[in-house]
């Protein structure tokens, strides 16, 4: 273990008479970087560091890289490359939490989680015990910028926060597409405000985004590639029910099963209101280009919608692109009545079948 501090004044504090006062701590703590080369030493010292290097980390298995309760204002740099041990467990391999926290990466680093070690195309429906990744809890009021993911056992963030920024992060699970990856989710958000996901960079195996609970969310800027597309949902069945007021803007989707999804589930109760998806461009899309359906069940969907989880004032508009010829163009299930005041415009999905199966479209939308 190597622990540096940098600018801390009087450390050799024994040759001092009298104890040191609070403010003269606060003083010290303002200008210490600390450099950690383990798990064990950055968990143990987090509290004394305004500045946090975490500098090729090897994390033992069946550990946390624990950056939880942070002190207001600690910046986090990960620098070189952190790898995780393999041991079936369920994580998360890093925890962050605090206010005002600052999490960066820097030039030429690279956050290794090991999925192959753990993929076997069951994901956390079965087979093997595998760890999630990161969990952004209790990250209120502060960012996460620039940092490369590699290869996560299986869901990449756990995003339970209040306004917290999470811009220009690229994960590449694509090792996954021929070695097992499933459920490598790349945000998926619940009981949570203000966040912003902006420009992220995503090749996975499932969702690029699912909101599953929160208010005030924009996803904007996003790349994703080999997964099942940018989701609201799956809706219900949890603490937290309630999607509203989300914006989904300006990205792309390829080679993925879906281009923009809602879900809602089957018999389930909650709400989903004021989403709007604009300007998303699609391409190479095996299932649907737009689905909607109130029908869902992990597994498969039931065909039947029900009505307990209404969608109100959903905006899609300029969507638009290409699916596979054997695909559907856009399909719409909702329940009687439970899909209303919709705003459609601008859209333009082509190249597979129309589908002959929407029930209750709102006025407005095409199926």
């Amino acid at each position: 273990m190597r622990t540096s501090f940098v600018s801390m004044v009087a450390l050799g504090a024994a040759a001092v008479s009298a104890a040191p006062t609070r403010v003269s701590e606060l003083v010290a703590r303002s200008s210490a970087t600390c450099t950690f080369t383990s798990a064990a030493s950055a968990s143990a010292s987090k509290k004394s560091c305004s500045t946090i290097v975490l500098d090729s980390i090897e994390v033992p298995a069946g550990v946390t890289l624990d950056l939880s309760s942070l002190e207001d204002g600690t910046k986090v740099i990960f620098k070189g490359e952190t790898t995780f041990g393999y041991e079936e467990w369920s994580g998360p391999l890093i925890r962050f939490s605090g206010s005002n926290i600052e999490v960066s990466g820097e030039d030429g680093h690279v956050i290794n989680g090991g999925g192959a070690s753990w993929w076997d195309g069951e994901g956390t429906n079965g087979g093997k015990t595998k760890p999630k990744f990161f969990y952004a809890h209790s990250l209120d009021d502060s960012t996460i910028t620039g940092l490369n993911i590699l290869n996560t056992p299986v869901q990449a963030f756990s995003v339970q926060a209040d306004n917290l920024v999470l811009d220009s992060i690229t994960i590449d699970n694509s090792d996954g597409d021929a070695n097992g990856g499933h459920n490598t989710d790349a945000f998926d958000v619940g009981e949570s405000t203000y966040i912003t996901i902006s420009n992220a960079n995503v090749k996975n195996q499932d969702d690029c985004l699912a909101i599953n609970s929160g208010e005030n969310i924009v996803f904007t800027g996003g790349y994703c590639s080999g997964g099942h597309g940018i989701s609201i949902g799956s809706v219900g069945g949890r603490d937290d029910n309630t999607v509203k007021n989300v914006t989904i803007s300006d990205s792309t989707v390829v080679d993925s099963a879906n281009g923009v999804r809602i879900k809602t589930v089957y018999d389930a109760t909650g709400s989903v209101s004021d989403v709007t998806f604009s300007n998303i461009a699609i391409s190479g899309i095996t299932d649907y280009g737009i689905v909607i359906e109130q029908d869902y069940e992990n597994g498969s969907p039931t065909g039947e919608p029900t009505t307990g989880v209404p969608i109100t004032g959903l905006t899609i508009e300029k969507v638009t692109g290409t699916v596979e010829s054997d695909a559907t163009n856009v399909y719409i299930l909702c329940g009687d009545g439970s899909c209303s005041d919709w705003t459609w415009s601008g859209n333009d999905v082509t190249g597979g079948e129309t589908s002959s199966e929407c029930e209750n479209v709102p006025t407005g939308a095409s199926c």
